[in-house]
């Protein structure tokens, strides 16, 4: 019997494009995901995956085995639900605190998901700038909330009462206006690449961005216009319009309403990871509920630069 964690894991390759990409955003190293996929070629008695120095692609036993591992995982999450209602939840209140990406992107379906499955509870959602979605959490406004951090940065310590599991850790990418120079490559562009170009910097007033924006300083991009938001649309309109180049989550530049260029950064160091934060003592059904369908939703996001 194949173990659904290593399924997911071929799942999250599959859409990734690379092991490397998908580790990142399941939160394990690439070393540790590789061990995974070999377990699962030694279950299945076949090659699944071929590497190539891109990344890596499936084979034809690789794509039959996703397709049926997808509709075994959407089982698992289908069985969780109907779980939880023959556990009573059929009623209550479920609040919930999130920031304006995963807001706009990443938390509707889960939401849609859990409504289906649970009409009776009632919902409510917060919008908190990171990490102010942590105290809220701590303080009993919301039951859970998303939340994130960047690298680099100093570690935040959480409160004692508060618990994080990392949904999605993904890398900040270049983006510029369409056409532009230097989002014509298809390779990596190293740090140094952006020297002399205008940056359009919110980091004055946002301190988990700014180990971020101290990075490209050092490699010689030069703040130009310096926004008073940490809301990153504006941010991809005015680099779309040529006003400057900006470094965004991946998941901002495949969302972005406006176009842009984009192209990978080396290294891949500058990254965000999103976190659904609970309290360490969590008895809810809802909140668990929930959790286990934003892992899924997170867990199973694909895409990746091309798709922009």
């Amino acid at each position: 019997m194949y173990d659904p964690t290593r399924l997911a894991a071929l799942v999250a390759v599959s859409e990734a494009g690379s092991i490397t990409r998908a580790a990142e955003r399941l939160g394990y190293t690439a070393p540790a995901l590789s061990q995974q996929l070999a377990k699962l070629e030694r279950e299945a008695g076949t090659v699944l995956l071929v590497r190539h120095h891109r990344g890596a692609r499936l084979t034809a036993a690789g794509e039959l085995l996703v397709a049926r591992a997808r509709r075994v995982l959407d089982e698992l999450d289908r069985a969780r639900h109907e779980l939880a209602q023959l556990s009573g939840l059929s009623g209550g209140r479920l609040r919930i605190g999130t920031f304006p990406s995963a807001g706009i992107h990443l938390l509707p379906p889960a939401l849609s998901a859990f409504r289906r499955a649970h009409p009776d509870v009632e919902l409510s959602v917060a919008e908190f700038e990171p990490p102010a979605g942590v105290s809220a959490v701590a303080d009993g406004a919301v039951d859970l909330a998303l939340t994130h951090t960047y690298e680099p940065a100093d570690p935040e310590p959480l409160p004692r009462s508060v618990r994080a599991e990392v949904l999605l850790v993904e890398e900040l990418v270049l983006v510029t206006a369409p056409g532009h120079a230097l989002s014509a490559g298809t390779d990596r562009l190293p740090l140094t690449g952006l020297a002399g170009q205008p940056l359009i910097s919110m980091a004055p007033h946002h301190p988990r961005r700014r180990g971020v924006e101290a990075a490209l300083a050092a490699a010689g991009a030069a703040p130009a216009v310096v926004m008073e938001t940490p809301g990153y649309a504006v941010v991809c309109a005015l680099a779309s319009a040529g006003l400057g180049v900006a470094v965004v989550p991946e998941m901002v530049a495949r969302m972005a309403s406006t176009p842009v260029g984009v192209r990978r950064l080396e290294p891949s160091t500058l990254r965000r990871t999103i976190s659904v934060v609970h309290r360490a003592e969590e008895t809810d059904a809802a909140a668990g509920t929930l959790r286990a369908l934003l892992r899924g939703a997170f867990g199973r996001t694909g895409g990746g630069v091309g798709a922009v």
